[in-house]
């Protein structure tokens, strides 16, 4: 549901415990909002039912609810946000009962929800001496587990009560997700809303704890209520992870699959990579895989299927494979690619260093400051090795084709971290004649343009449906997009095969020569547009069954998307 300013109709929370003495100033400093308050009794003792009775009735605004026995602070809370939902309510500001808070801050907070109204708006404490030296460091140790369970920064303080919540998404997740009721409450809601897409802003406002305050904090079990709390969200972040690196689900087009968090996630592994190094990234990524191979059934299956298909292609052309072909080793490849790839944006991969040319490859790879190239690469191999390619030829620049929206946040990544990394990014959806002027331009310039000629685009070509090609791959008919092939000849560039595979420990790039340039003729295009493709298929192949566990499309690669299949 999305909100605007118009919308906005906001309400006061106030959850209460044992906190009669100091609830009337708190109703009174709240009074000049004017806005309807939910008062939410956590099972009182009799006590201070009384006042909170007078309470209600003394303020019109006031709506007293109670829960017949204390369960914590965060039942309250969810129950008054349930409760100003149903209401109507589009935000609550939620207040805690002991007057820490400064009150006065409350329209600034109010204001930024209207501003932005489906941004969680949240206080971020500014303390004073009277804070407790134990719940400081408690705090910072906090704000580190929820960096780590968000992989951002952007969440400055997760546990200040004193935030103005959008209803519609907050309503939504806690009828998703179970929540702890005490407190826990208020950085799991904050985390989760996070990554479901809801932003935090953050207002800084002075809190104080009072001499003489009442604190409900159990020292030992809601210490244990809030270790069980981060574990389950880290648990949480390794599981989702992998969903940023890998598409998901076989009967979803792979160019159509979500990248939220994406761009936090690589920055933060990034940050990994800078402070302590690729071991260190390596072990981050190792329990990512594994939950990964645990739970990421289609891919799973889809690793299995082609291992299964490269080895009963191999007993056929009789060649002999590399030992220990497994999907979950398949795994643990993808995730070395990985550091790979940080590796080569960061200009750590070098020629002659971690990288060779296989024999004759780089004949085909020199660089002609006045001619440019055009390079076919595929989801085979360790793509990114393009970055020591433009490193090793001086002043070479490498123009990446990209068919997805993703590509947009890559190269962000990229231009941050490795501005010099001398390979552009363009994100593209479809080909069409001002792609091709663009690329032609590059072309021109001598510059090398490099497109992959594995994965079908998302959404159909100009002037009609998605157009593919099928071509003998693995000993079955795999669809290719004629898209490139078509490119390639209309750019009358010569093309260049080019896939980069680890063996025997090392990254080898190969090689090989697709086209000389020469147009599709008038008569026979299909059939030329037929045996370009088989071309690259043939070559394709003969470089998976060097490196098997080098593919990287985790799904099935020989059947169209459900949406293609009905156009076919």
């Amino acid at each position: 549901m999305s909100l605007n300013q118009d919308d906005f109709r906001p309400c006061i929370i106030i959850p209460c415990y044992n906190h009669g003495a100091t609830l009337a100033a708190v109703l009174e400093r709240l009074e000049p909002l004017a806005l309807p308050c939910i008062l939410v009794d956590d099972g009182s003792d009799a006590a201070t039912q009384v006042p909170l009775r007078e309470a209600a009735a003394r303020h019109s605004w006031v709506t007293l609810l109670r829960l017949p026995v204390n369960r914590g602070k965060g039942a309250a809370v969810m129950h008054g946000l349930r409760a100003a939902a149903r209401v109507g309510y589009s935000h609550a500001l939620q207040v805690d009962a002991d007057g820490q808070h400064r009150l006065e801050d409350a329209p600034r907070l109010l204001a930024a929800a209207r501003r932005e109204p489906g941004a969680l708006i949240s206080g971020r404490p500014v303390y004073d001496d009277s804070i407790p030296r134990a719940r400081r460091w408690g705090r910072y140790i906090t704000h580190v587990w929820v960096w780590i369970e968000t992989l951002s920064l952007s969440l400055r303080d997760s546990m200040c009560g004193f935030r103005v919540y959008p209803l519609a998404p907050t309503v939504a997740l806690l009828d998703r997700v179970r929540f702890g009721e005490r407190m826990d409450f208020d950085t799991e809601i904050m985390v989760r809303l996070y990554r479901d897409g809801t932003p935090s802003r953050f207002i800084d406002t002075p809190v104080v704890y009072p001499a003489d305050g009442i604190s409900h904090f159990d020292a030992l079990n809601d210490n244990l209520r809030i270790s069980w709390m981060h574990t389950r969200l880290v648990c949480g972040m390794l599981m989702g992870l992998p969903r940023r690196l890998l598409p998901r689900g076989t009967e979803k087009h792979w160019a159509r699959t979500e990248e939220r968090r994406g761009l936090a996630g690589m920055r933060f592994m990034l940050w990994v990579w800078q402070r302590f190094g690729r071991r260190a990234f390596g072990w981050l990524l190792r329990p990512v895989v594994g939950v990964y191979w645990l739970t990421g059934g289609n891919q799973r299956r889809a690793s299995r299927l082609w291992l299964s298909r490269v080895e009963t292609r191999a007993v056929q052309l009789g060649v002999t494979l590399p030992a220990g072909l497994n999907s979950y080793r398949h795994f643990l490849r993808f995730g070395d690619a990985m550091l790979n790839k940080i590796a080569a944006w960061r200009g750590e991969i070098r020629i002659g260093h971690e990288i060779d040319f296989a024999p004759g490859a780089e004949a085909y790879l020199n660089h002609d400051p006045g001619r440019g190239k055009l390079i076919l690469a595929s989801h085979l191999g360790d793509i990114e090795a393009s970055r020591a390619l433009a490193q090793h030829h001086a002043g070479l620049t490498i123009n990446a084709l990209v068919f997805t929206e993703h590509a947009r946040r890559f190269r962000q990544v990229m231009e941050e971290i490795a501005p010099q990394a001398g390979v552009n990014l363009m994100p593209v959806t479809d080909i069409g004649p001002e792609t091709a002027m663009l690329l032609q331009q590059k072309l021109e310039a001598g510059e090398w343009v490099a497109i992959v000629g594995d994965r079908t685009a998302v959404g159909p070509q100009r002037g009609g449906g998605q157009r593919v090609t099928w071509s003998p791959f693995m000993g079955h008919l795999a669809p290719f997009p004629q898209g490139p092939f078509i490119l390639a000849a209309a750019l009358k560039s010569p093309v260049v095969m080019m896939t980069v595979l680890r063996e025997q420990g090392r990254l080898v790039i190969h090689a090989g020569p697709l086209s000389d340039g020469q147009a599709l003729p008038r008569k026979g295009r299909q059939q030329a547009l037929q045996a370009l493709t088989d071309r690259y298929a043939q070559w394709l192949e003969q470089m998976a069954l060097r490196s098997p566990l080098d593919w990287f499309n985790f799904y099935d690669f020989w059947r169209l998307p459900p949406e293609q299949e009905a156009e076919c």
